[in-house]
């Protein structure tokens, strides 16, 4: 690789990986001021919990129609487009989500929030994937997933030194700020070759329902991620109503717990990435780390008398079990070819995230039936149990030659 082809792909990693930052503290925002903010809105303690759910699933309904949108143009105008256009429109309405006065319109602000979010990630995988040497791009993709998870830990400190209205207006600003860095980004040489090639079908969501095989990769691609964001939307978001029922000795605070859980996560996207790249094997990292979250869950939900300490390192413990979200959506883009690989890539960790709503209704069900405790080992075993499967029924993709469409 010359140098100059060395600093565009340097620019391409800094540019998605500061991008993917700001993604995780919009996405996690809502999440550590939901307490402060819903009650300053007037929302009374007993609706704490339903309301924020609500406002949750508006939000991943939001990333998961924008999932569709943002890959599909991904492959039909081209990855950096997709990367400025999420960006404007989440970063517009962060600022926006400053000036809600009722849940409602705080849940119509954060589904458009979540429309824009859908598109930082898949894009800059993509991205990065076509660009890198095939033998490196791990590292490439492990950088950004590292960088942007730290996003959680900034989202908390600033919720710490102001106030939640001010904490969404410094995400916003500086999604704006990011927009000019991005100026000096270029389009991955493959979609180049192929965006004149008017007989290659491109962007079309429908190609992946054409054959029964390629419908199956990709639907197993999604599976293999939903455990994670149990954890996070679930088990973390709502640890205060879980210390109530394991007697913890004081409020545990949800905003602490996602800082510390995404720091966990950014740790375990870096060994991921590094013990992929050492095992040739992305398959094995991510069984290895099925198997590590399944078991953090079980101490989390049986640690009776929990401390706020105790709390935090479960939260970081938890979170490195679940840190393969970069290796799972760099399996997803090595599945597909450049015609739809930025559709997958896009579509995929946003139907992940998107699946929150049905596992909350299912886990708010089992709930009301037994206690959240209960709900939530049999949720985690059901979702553990169906990415297991679909991590079996993939093929390794490590190394593979990326230049390439699907017919």
């Amino acid at each position: 690789m010359n140098p100059s082809n060395k600093r565009n792909v340097t620019l391409i990693i800094i540019v998605a990986a500061l991008g993917y930052f700001v993604d995780i503290y919009d996405l996690v925002l809502f999440s550590v001021v939901r307490i402060e903010s819903l009650t300053e809105i007037g929302v009374s303690t007993a609706n704490l919990k339903n309301d924020g759910i609500f406002i949750i699933n508006c939000q991943m309904f939001g990333l998961l129609l924008g999932g569709l949108l943002w890959g599909t143009l991904g492959d039909k105008m081209g990855r950096v487009k997709v990367l400025f256009g999420s960006i404007l429109l989440y970063s517009l309405a962060n600022i926006a989500n400053g000036f809600v006065m009722s849940v409602n319109s705080y849940a119509l602000i954060r589904f458009i929030a979540g429309i824009g979010l859908a598109g930082e990630l898949g894009a800059g995988i993509t991205l990065v994937a076509e660009t890198m040497d095939k033998e490196k791009r791990g590292y490439g993709t492990m950088i950004v997933a590292g960088v942007g998870l730290l996003g959680a830990a900034a989202a908390t400190t600033v919720h710490e030194a102001y106030s939640w209205k001010t904490s969404y207006f410094v995400g916003g600003g500086m999604g704006l700020l990011l927009l000019l860095l991005r100026l000096g980004t270029f389009e991955s040489g493959m979609f180049k070759q192929i965006a004149g090639q008017e007989k290659v079908s491109k962007g079309n969501f429908f190609m992946l329902f054409k054959s029964k095989e390629r419908f199956l990769k990709y639907l197993y691609c999604i599976l293999i991620g939903i455990p994670l964001w149990f954890v996070v939307g679930v088990l973390v978001t709502l640890c205060k109503e879980f210390g109530e029922e394991l007697g913890a000795t004081e409020t545990l605070d949800a905003g602490r717990g996602i800082m510390f859980t995404y720091f966990g996560i950014a740790i375990g996207d870096v060994f991921t990435g590094f013990l992929s790249q050492m095992l040739k094997s992305r398959r094995k990292t991510v069984f290895i780390f099925h198997i590590l979250s399944a078991i953090s869950v079980v101490l989390y939900l049986t640690s009776k008398g929990l401390s706020s300490d105790s709390f935090i390192w479960l939260c970081l413990f938890m979170g490195f079990s679940v840190g393969y979200w970069a290796t799972f959506v760099t399996i997803a883009a090595e599945q597909f070819g450049t015609n739809i690989r930025a559709t997958v890539t896009t579509t995929a960790p946003n139907f992940v995230r998107g699946a929150l709503i049905p596992i909350n209704f299912l886990f708010v069900y089992l709930a009301q039936k037994f206690t959240n405790i209960t709900a939530a080992f049999i949720v985690m075993g059901i979702l553990t149990i169906v990415a297991l499967f679909a991590l079996s029924q993939l093929k390794e993709t490590f190394n593979k030659d990326l230049d390439y469409v699907e017919v």
